[in-house]
């Protein structure tokens, strides 16, 4: 992996051997989210989702975004952004505007190949998790995962345990669910507490990255259609029970997980 430098920022570990340009990021500089760029995501399978909120979301004034787990009258929320939207998204009663497979909203940014970045600090207490993913609008709607897209975990990270999980999915989430390149693994503590988590999406499969070192390499199947950028983090127990799980008791707060920057770079074709 080779330094790449954005201004007075932290710098990238991108895939050395090749040539890489930036074209989208966010170093979260200021005091207030850049909506430009992130939206979030408050629905599930088209129903609002108790556990997803807009609220917990600060920038500390030293390019860190914060996403914090709450708690309110005993239930738990965290928020969850992402720079478009899929068919997921939409409340029911919107099913009837397909086009052709969903109304969702205008993306604020998707993209096609390359190299995705995050910067990041786990969260510290127990019950809810965090991931840095890609994801199409039209997941899981078609019979080829080329053209309908696929989910790309490139980390997520569930217990407090330093394990990370990454791989890919395709074919939607129900009986023709497929899963490709799942491998868990420990990460390994640093000074200031950050960690670099990376994909290289091209034509022949995915690499993926932490910390500089390549963990898992997948041929695919390959997306070969614009995707989304997530940064979530979610609530257990909401989704089977619709009750937080026993774990977030536990949990002692203020707790947040903190993100540095998000980075997306193209290669430069040598050819041209």
């Amino acid at each position: 992996m080779e330094k790449y430098f954005v201004g007075n920022h932290a710098h990238s570990l991108v895939p050395s051997g090749k040539r890489w340009k930036l074209v989208w990021h966010d170093e979260f500089d200021g005091d207030t989210l850049d909506e430009s760029k992130w939206g979030f995501r408050r629905n599930f399978w088209g129903k609002p989702f108790e556990t997803f909120t807009n609220e917990g979301v600060v920038l500390d004034g030293n390019s860190n975004l914060k996403l914090y787990l709450t708690e309110r009258d005993g239930h738990f929320y965290s928020p969850q952004l992402q720079t478009g939207s899929n068919s997921f998204d939409n409340p029911k009663e919107m099913k009837d505007h397909f086009w052709p497979l969903g109304r969702i909203e205008k993306p604020k940014f998707m993209h096609k190949y390359g190299y995705y970045e995050i910067c990041c600090k786990l969260q510290e207490q127990p019950g809810w998790w965090s991931a840095f993913w890609l994801q199409s609008p039209y997941y899981g709607t078609r019979w080829d995962p080329k053209e309908c897209g696929v989910e790309v975990d490139i980390m997520e990270n569930f217990e407090r345990n330093g394990e990370v999980t990454s791989g890919i999915i395709w074919n939607g989430y129900g009986e023709m669910f497929k899963e490709g390149g799942r491998i868990s693994f420990q990460i390994e503590e640093t000074e200031d507490g950050y960690h670099l988590f990376g994909v290289e999406w091209s034509k022949d499969g995915y690499v993926f990255y932490a910390d500089g070192k390549e963990t898992c390499r997948v041929d695919g199947p390959v997306s070969d259609v614009e995707q989304f950028i997530l940064v979530s983090t979610e609530c257990m127990g909401y989704r089977s029970s619709g009750k937080p799980s026993p774990k977030l008791k536990d949990a002692v707060l203020p707790d947040c997980f903190t993100v540095d920057f998000v980075r997306v770079f193209d290669e430069i074709d040598n050819s041209r």
